[in-house]
């Protein structure tokens, strides 16, 4: 299934808990002088109009980070990225996670991304022109690729669910991927449906017993009359030093709306 096009929800209160921990993990670890790599199993376009056509059409950047931005100061990871993303592309230019990792990223360090649906892939590949980007199955991709040269570094997984059995075989990829590279962190990202579809796989994932385990996860008013997504997660595996303090803060936050 190739329908998910994420124009349509970028910038939204997802995006905000993700994009911040993402942001305060890639900024903590590019504070050592050792290179690192970003990966990614499902990219997406990497650059995203907030005044374009699909966000006008759902509008969730309006209740997401168009209204939340003073949530983060100006010495946030997150803003900087954001304000780099928007001295390139434009004021309205939103960066998706692989953008969001080459703004805050160094030349030493290195970028792979996997994309399926050939439309956003062609897109990503323009967006971020010197990322290793392929049109692949993004699990195969990762298991494939791991682990990286430099051994230091990140995976995002971020599928967006429309296989159900995502859910299933997520816990079992992330245990073969740690074994396989035990010095990476690995963060997951999954919506908060109201049919609990994510109790059963983050169940697992609490029980698996990684070393570093941190799970986060915000509530917020559903996007519009009928939406099923009331809230989102993210897990880390080898949560870096600090990222609680984060986690604590956006907590907060969120439970302010």
């Amino acid at each position: 299934m190739l329908s998910y096009q994420h124009g349509f929800h970028a910038g939204n209160l997802a995006d905000v808990q993700k994009h911040a921990l993402m942001a305060v993990t890639l900024d903590y670890m590019t504070r050592k002088d050792k290179p690192l790599s970003y990966i990614e199993t499902h990219a997406g376009r990497g650059l995203y109009d907030l005044s374009g056509v699909q966000a006008e059409k759902t509008g969730e950047a309006r209740e997401g980070i168009l209204k939340v931005a003073d949530w983060f100061g100006a010495d946030h990871p997150y803003t900087k990225a954001r304000e780099r993303i928007a001295e390139e592309f434009g004021e309205t230019i939103y960066p998706g996670s692989p953008a969001l990792a080459q703004a805050l990223f160094r030349d030493m360090d290195t970028i792979h991304l996997a994309e399926l649906h050939p439309g956003e892939n062609e897109k990503l590949q323009d967006a971020l022109p010197f990322a290793h980007v392929v049109k692949e199955d993004g699990f195969a991709f990762a298991q494939s690729i791991c682990p990286p040269t430099p051994r230091r570094g990140v995976l995002l997984i971020d599928p967006p669910y429309e296989i159900k059995s995502d859910y299933a075989t997520i816990p079992t990829f992330i245990s073969k991927l740690h074994r396989k590279w035990n010095v990476g962190v690995i963060a997951l990202w999954y919506p908060i449906l109201t049919t609990g579809a994510h109790v059963q796989m983050t169940r697992a994932l609490e029980a698996a017993n990684f070393p570093g385990f941190l799970k986060h996860e915000v509530r917020f008013p559903p996007a519009r009359e009928g939406h099923g997504m009331i809230g989102s997660g993210m897990i880390f595996v080898n949560a870096p030093y600090g990222l609680t303090d984060e986690v604590t803060r956006l907590t907060g936050l969120f439970r302010s709306l």
